[in-house]
């Protein structure tokens, strides 16, 4: 799987997931991605709050959907809800290695070992792990952990995988989609299966 630079992009950005939904639908029905920008530009098909934001939910919903590849659109439209869900943060995950990492090294990790549940300090943890190992990551502010921070944690819950706990927060194995999970180790994304189920 590639890896990318650590970013904090995510402290901009949501889960997007009916976004991500609408923009996989109109990319198999054969419109393409500069199709699909000029009807963000002009029809506000996101329905997003300025031409600005449109443009910002467009460009991360496209890096996201080329982070995964096209050949997933068919899987993707046939399964349900909670599994496009779950396809959703797997492309979240794929185009976000930091954020992919926090999953890996975290979340599955408290699974492994049956602990279901994580707490602020882990994040904590995890980002002064971070700091450490990244000069990049070390030149971010305590403001900007805290929000990313927030957006892991609504990414996590907005897919299904955890409550909305003050504090502690706890996590839910979901279940995958056979297809989609043959799809994921098909095409290079066994780690990311590995990180959601919680194996190792």
């Amino acid at each position: 799987m590639e890896r990318k630079e650590y970013s904090a992009g995510a402290v901009k950005h949501s889960f997007w997931f009916m976004e991500f939904r609408n923009e996989v639908k109109l990319l198999s029905e054969g419109k393409s991605f500069e199709e699909i920008r000029e009807l963000c530009r002009n029809e506000n098909i996101f329905a997003a709050s300025t031409p600005e934001r449109a443009l910002q939910i467009f460009h991360t919903v496209s890096s996201r959907i080329k982070a995964i590849g096209d050949s997933f659109y068919p899987v993707f439209l046939d399964g349900d809800v909670s599994a496009q869900k779950i396809f959703n943060l797997a492309a979240i995950m794929a185009n976000d290695t930091l954020f992919f990492d926090f999953v890996y090294e975290v979340i599955r990790e408290k699974m492994i070992i049956g602990s279901n549940e994580y707490k602020p300090s882990d994040l904590n943890i995890f980002f002064k792990d971070k700091q450490l190992q990244s000069e990049k990551v070390a030149g971010w502010t305590d403001a900007t952990f805290v929000r990313l921070g927030k957006s892991y944690k609504s990414f996590l819950f907005e897919a299904g995988m955890t409550d909305k706990g003050k504090d502690i927060r706890k996590i839910f194995k979901p279940l995958l989609e056979p297809d989609m999970e043959r799809w994921l180790i098909d095409h290079n994304r066994e780690q990311i299966v590995k990180a959601l189920l919680g194996v190792r």
